[in-house]
């Protein structure tokens, strides 16, 4: 039985020892906070599951939350005019519909059920000199800590971080008392050129069903404006005052709105980075990185859950594929380029969101509200960005593909 330490106990660290436990390996998770510090602390996220993630999550018997948790059924995508009103305003169905599940809720579900699989929790806060002792006594040891001070340890890849400052100021709100969309549920993407942007979709919280706030702030900007906000109600009540401001439709929608709870905030923000897959301890030991260790993208396109998800289950097979050989550096850089081969076409997605758009983007987004078949491919590619590289970040595959959608509108 080949024995595999996990630092982290997330949405990728938790995944992957969930499915290793399940295919006979020894397992040992290392968290630096007990189940009882995640239930009873803040949010951590304003996470998105599509139905890719979804799918990993249910072929290990992880999705606990099926008949609780509301869906998410489509995405509508917005923008402000000029005069106030809304310049672009479409919907469309998600092929599958996705979820959101409080990582206070999940985490120590999914801790529990490692520990009924038989995997071990060791509740400590990490050091590299523990990375040094778990390196000696294990086969493999992976670092899923993506905010940890371990995460330190894995070298920034210049070569794949075009950006090396945060590129918005970040918020969650997670609220209770929301009027609902009309017709069917969805994230509302709202994009306010030069200002940011705001989404908001239902989820499960520990207090049941409610609705999450994410905002994005261009930095320097009118929506970079969480510095001074001292207590939860000053947090609700800027949360208002922007949507208030920017987004007078989606106000409207506010009027009874409540906090799930005092700890149900966040605000923050950090540099989008691709780091190198395998750090070297002093030793020379090598550990290799996990999900948001090694791809961390900003939350514009709601792929940090998806990309733990996929991470946990390419690591999963990569392993097991491993055999009885060992664990060496050419392996660990093997199986994150594997990982990549898909998660490169999220960071380039991602990344370009974070930049004015050019104009065939803003054709693209035009078109869509008036040829349902676009504004079905661009929703659906939340679940598999990899299909936008064909014509979303290409002008010249995005000219061909209108031209076609659109004369075949035109026809029928």
């Amino acid at each position: 039985m080949r024995r595999i330490l996990v630092v982290g106990a997330g949405q990728a660290g938790l995944h992957l020892a969930a499915g290793l436990l399940r295919n006979g390996y020894d397992v040992t998770v290392v968290s630096n906070r007990t189940p009882e510090d995640i239930r009873d602390g803040r949010v951590m996220s304003g996470q998105v599951i599509f139905g890719t993630g979804l799918g990993h999550e249910r072929d290990l018997g992880l999705d606990l939350w099926g008949d609780a948790c509301p869906p998410i059924d489509g995405i509508q995508f917005t923008v402000p005019g000029p005069d106030g009103g809304r310049a672009i305003d479409w919907a469309a169905r998600l092929d599958t519909p996705a979820r959101s599940v409080d990582q206070r809720l999940k985490m120590p579900a999914w801790m529990a059920e490692v520990e009924r699989l038989g995997g071990k929790i060791v509740i400590h806060d990490a050091t590299v000199d523990d990375l040094e002792a778990y390196a000696a006594g294990y086969d493999l040891v992976l670092v899923a800590a993506g905010k940890g001070r371990i995460a330190s340890l894995f070298e920034r890849d210049a070569s794949r971080s075009p950006y090396d400052a945060p590129q918005r100021a970040l918020a969650v709100t997670y609220v209770t008392g929301l009027t609902p969309r009309p017709e069917h549920s969805a994230v509302c993407f709202n994009l306010i050129p030069g200002v940011g942007e705001y989404f908001v979709f239902p989820a499960l919280t520990m207090t049941g069903p409610c609705e999450i706030m994410v905002f994005e702030g261009v930095p320097g900007g009118p929506m970079d404006c969480w510095a001074d906000v001292r207590t939860p109600a000053e947090h609700l009540a800027r949360s208002r005052w922007i949507l208030e401001t920017f987004l007078p439709w989606e106000a409207d929608r506010c009027g009874g709105v409540e906090l799930t709870d005092e700890r149900g905030v966040l605000s923050g923000r950090f540099a989008p980075t691709v780091r190198k897959p395998v750090a070297t301890l002093p030793s020379g030991a090598a550990v290799l990185g996990v999900a948001d260790v090694v791809v961390l993208n900003d939350p514009i396109t709601g792929q940090g859950a998806n990309n733990a998800a996929k991470c946990a289950a390419s690591y999963l097979s990569s392993i097991l594929e491993r055999g009885e050989l060992p664990f060496d550096r050419a392996w660990m850089e093997g199986a994150f380029e594997r990982h990549w081969e898909d998660a490169r076409h999220t960071t380039a997605w991602t990344n370009a969101l974070l930049a004015p758009p050019p104009p065939h983007v803003l054709e693209i987004l035009g078109a869509a509200g008036r040829l349902p078949e676009v504004a079905s491919r661009f929703v659906n590619g939340f679940d598999d960005p990899s299909d936008y590289a064909g014509w979303f970040l290409d002008p010249a595959g995005a000219g061909e593909y209108l031209a076609r959608i659109g004369a075949s509108g035109e026809m029928s």
